[in-house]
Parts: structure tokens; sequence; C-alpha cells
């Protein structure tokens, strides 16, 4: 029974993250893992190769279900921006995963919490400021756009994310693109990704997590397909400003919660001792 309910509410949570994924053109790991972290107790690391697997499943739907609101020609007609980022961030995948693999696990918790502050300040931010195309010659921005991938590279397969919420202001600020085509090249741009992060924890042997977890993550995936599909729905119908401060409120209750875990788990700790 136990086992059923945790089924259940993986599907849920599933479900609600994936809304994100459809509506904004993300994978919503950066939600997810805090849910995995904080309510489900996996460890961080564990987190993390769940979170990758269940936003292959989130981006790759929600890019098809984007489609009937942001057409695939408009995605094609952009695909050198496409290219731009994904040479970098798959450059800075197989960097990441390095050192996901070395780093002790409460540097991997601050380096979380702190990514995850900071995408709350940030989204928050972006909601009041009006950000302006950069005027750039294109080899700058060829250059910009290797480096801005190889950092998103390197935080999506070290952290289990797809990098959205730093990939979509990305295509904003150098390439001047409309937020919800951004939204689409962003998921473009995540797919190839997340697919060299998981293929390198392969490697490494780190994917017995999801064996022994396989109706925990389907659950979880299944949820999150649906929830793409019904954010994909209502694309058209929301505000862009409204929704960003929705997002950044919830990535900081996100970080203080997961902060919070961590200081009870060490004060636990300490009085055992």
């Amino acid at each position: 029974m136990k086992e059923f309910m945790k089924n259940i509410w993986s599907f849920i949570s599933g479900t609600v993250v994936g809304v994100l994924g459809g509506l904004m053109g993300l994978g919503g790991a950066e939600f997810r893992l805090p849910i995995l972290v904080g309510y489900f107790e996996y460890t961080t690391f564990q987190g993390i190769i769940i979170n990758l697997i269940v936003s292959l499943v989130t981006v790759t739907f929600s890019l098809i279900f984007r489609s009937s609101s942001i057409p695939l020609a408009s995605v094609v007609e952009n695909s050198g921006v496409v290219l731009n980022l994904l040479v970098g961030s798959i450059t800075g995948a197989f960097v990441g995963v390095k050192l996901a693999t070395r780093i002790n696990s409460e540097k991997l918790d601050n380096i979380v919490f702190i990514f995850l502050m900071f995408l709350g300040f940030f989204m928050i931010t972006h909601s009041f400021i009006h950000f302006n195309y950069l005027e750039l010659t294109p080899i700058i921005r060829i250059i910009l756009g290797f480096l801005a991938g190889l950092i998103i590279g390197i935080f999506s397969s070290m952290l289990g994310v797809a990098g959205g919420e730093l990939i979509i202001p990305t295509i904003i600020l150098l390439y001047g693109i409309d937020i919800k085509l951004a939204g689409s090249l962003s998921l473009c741009v995540s797919l190839p990704t997340i697919l060299v992060g998981i293929m390198k924890y392969r490697q490494k042997g780190e994917m017995k997590i999801i064996k022994n977890n396989l109706s925990f993550v389907f659950c979880m995936a299944i949820g999150s397909v649906l929830g793409a599909f019904i954010g994909s729905r209502i694309l058209i119908g929301i505000g862009v400003s409204t929704l960003q401060i929705i997002l950044g409120t919830v990535l900081l209750i996100s970080a203080i919660k997961i902060f919070k875990n961590k200081r009870d788990l060490t004060n636990s700790t300490t009085n055992s001792q």
C-alpha cells in the first residue's frame, strides 16, 4: 500500500511539473529535484539520475505537443541557433558528469541550493525587467552562444536538469527571438544534452537507481507526459510575466525547503552522536 501511494504521488507531482514543461518549454527538473530529495527522500545524486530520465520524457513530449502552437517550421528556420548552443552544451555535459561523480554529497547539495536560488531571483527579475536583444557581430554571437551552451551543459548533466531556464533567456538576449519560440528551441537544445548525460552516467554504472525504482519512475514519467499536454494547451492563454513570477517563487521555496531538510538532517545526525 505504501508503494502504491508513493507511485500515485509520483504521478501527481510528475503531472504538475510536466505542465510547466509544456507551457514554458522546460524539462521541469529544477522543480522536480526538490520533490525527489525533499519529499520522496532520495539522495541528491539519486534524484539527479531520476531527474534526467523523467526530463528526457518531458522534453520530448513537450516539443511534440507545443508544435500545435509553435510550428516546427519555425523551429527548423532557427536551427542555426540550436546548433550553436548545442555544440557548447554537449561539451559541457561531458564535463558535468565527471564533476557530479567526483564531488561529495554535501557540496552537491550546496550547488543545487545556490542554483535554485539564482534561478528563482532571475525568473522574478526577468518578469519586471525587459531584456533587449544584444547587437553583436556574428562571430561574437557564435562564441558567446558556445560559452553559454557550455555552462548550460555542465549544469544540465551535473544537476540532472534540462537547463531551459538558462537556455530561454540566452536565446532571447543573443538572438532576439520571441519567448514562446525560444521555449521550443530550448527543448531542441535540451534533448541531446540530456541524452549525453544519461549515456555518460550509464557508462559509469550509475543507472541502478532506475532499475530499483522502475514503477516510481514510470508513474512520474507518465504524469509528466499528461502535464506536458495540458501545459501546451494553455500556452497561449496565460501571461508570461505572471508565469515567470510564479515559477521564480516556486524555485525559491524549493531551495529553502532543500536547505531546511539538509539542516534538519545535520542536526539529527549531530544529536544522535
